[in-house]
């Protein structure tokens, strides 16, 4: 069997700006409730004394707001679900983000299905505020997650998908992978080449500007993560930002423009109605999406400028244990933050259902040729608001919609089978 790496928790983290990246409000923090019984994945074991797997109508992988969503539509439905994470507590993806971090959207657009954010509409939450609304997100609707539970393999036997997460052993009919396609840290091979004196950060890696030498920092990637280090690292270091410019929304997103009409066009017509599978400027635009990433949101190019950080072409390699820019030049740097982005990580998934990138190939969330299997929280699933908190619901709802219509099928199939037997 090939080797699997363990699944992620939560929609993972991201170069990508569209992943909303932030906590939960200080009204709701330190009151969060959550039933420690839900934590721990308990096994009851047969008369040999080998664990008998749990059975549930559907397993989701992935405790962030992805798999939160798609727990608030399979309670509805009255499902027997359980939602599993690799992570000590709900909400952690965020919370190991960097210090400074706040969301891309406004608070008025960062609740999810049944439950606002509890701050002021316009106001940009942390991080650590993010991951408290979803523990409290979690509290509130009782939903089923166990936390700690890494899983590493996914398969099926007939019918019956088949979940390990080293001694747990689960199985259900439905299995929805709630997570991102940003799991696994992606850095160039030749960065080992690099002067062993030079500090090495992923920006998954990064937490605070003291982590880093004194001396100039290159930063290459020019995304939305390397846009915001930079900026919180520009008063102190020279910044070198290596990368082409991938555009930018062309208003500020907390200036009043912004705050009174242009965010919610964005956001709500733009990203959720507009830019999706569906219509053709969608399609054009989530290929780009895909495979150049998207436009900065909330730092502009001049803003860049006139913090001091210099743009320079990409960089290919390494000279004399320094790195070298597509132009040629060497650059003396005392430290360098990758912002290249991430792997899909779903080696894991042991079926036919990734690409030759590891990206899994589906229509909308379900997956091909595989069918009890779903995914939420992927990049432009279905629109480009797919990854963020505001579009996930959507996508929730709709694959658990799939997943009930396949149930009631199912259970008309069985009872047509049984009345013919009786006759």
């Amino acid at each position: 069997m090939k080797r699997h790496e363990p699944a992620n928790s939560g929609t993972g983290t991201t170069a990508m700006g569209y992943i909303e990246e932030g906590a939960a409000i200080t009204d709701i923090v330190g009151r969060t409730s959550i039933d420690p019984k839900r934590s721990v994945a308990t096994l009851s074991d047969n008369a040999s004394g080998t664990p008998e797997p749990e059975h549930f109508d559907v397993i989701v992988i992935g405790g962030g707001q992805a798999g939160l969503s798609a727990g608030y539509h399979l309670a509805r439905h009255g499902c027997r679900f359980v939602i599993l994470d690799g992570s000590k507590r709900i909400g952690d993806s965020w919370r190991v983000r960097w210090d400074s971090l706040r969301l891309f959207t406004p608070a008025a657009f960062d609740g999810l299905d049944g439950m606002p954010f509890p701050a002021h509409p316009h106001r940009f939450p942390t991080k650590d505020e993010m991951a408290a609304f979803l523990e409290a997100y979690a509290a509130r609707f009782s939903l089923p997650v166990r936390n700690g539970v890494m899983v590493d393999r996914l398969w099926r036997v007939g019918n019956r998908y088949h979940v390990s997460a080293a001694k747990h052993h689960f199985t259900a009919d439905h299995v929805i992978v709630a997570m991102s396609s940003y799991q696994r840290p992606r850095v160039p091979s030749f960065a080992a080449e690099l002067d062993g004196n030079i500090v090495q950060l992923h920006s998954s890696d990064y937490r605070r500007p003291s982590q880093l030498k004194d001396g100039e920092v290159l930063l290459v990637g020019a995304g939305n993560s390397g846009s915001e280090i930079a900026m919180e690292l520009a008063p102190t270091h020279k910044i070198w930002m290596s990368g082409r410019d991938v555009g930018h929304i062309p208003f500020r997103i907390d200036g009043a423009f912004g705050r009174y009409l242009a965010v919610r066009f964005v956001l709500r017509f733009l990203f959720h109605r507009l830019l999706t599978v569906d219509t053709p400027i969608g399609r054009k635009v989530r290929n780009k999406i895909l495979h150049q990433g998207g436009p900065l949101i909330r730092v502009k190019p001049g803003q860049l400028a006139a913090a001091g950080v210099k743009r320079v072409p990409r960089t290919i390699g390494v000279r004399d244990g320094k790195p070298v820019l597509a132009d040629g030049r060497v650059l003396d740097v005392a430290n360098v933050i990758w912002c290249t982005g991430f792997d899909p990580g779903f080696s894991w998934i042991d079926l036919p259902v990734l690409d030759a990138k590891g990206d899994p190939v589906h229509e909308r969330g379900v997956a091909a040729n595989e069918p009890g299997l779903y995914f939420v929280g992927l990049l432009f699933a279905y629109s480009a608001s797919s990854t963020m908190i505001h579009g996930v619901g959507r996508d929730a709802k709709r694959v658990v919609q799939t997943i009930m219509e396949r149930r009631r099928a199912a259970s008309l199939a069985g009872h047509e089978q049984s009345m013919q037997r009786a006759a």
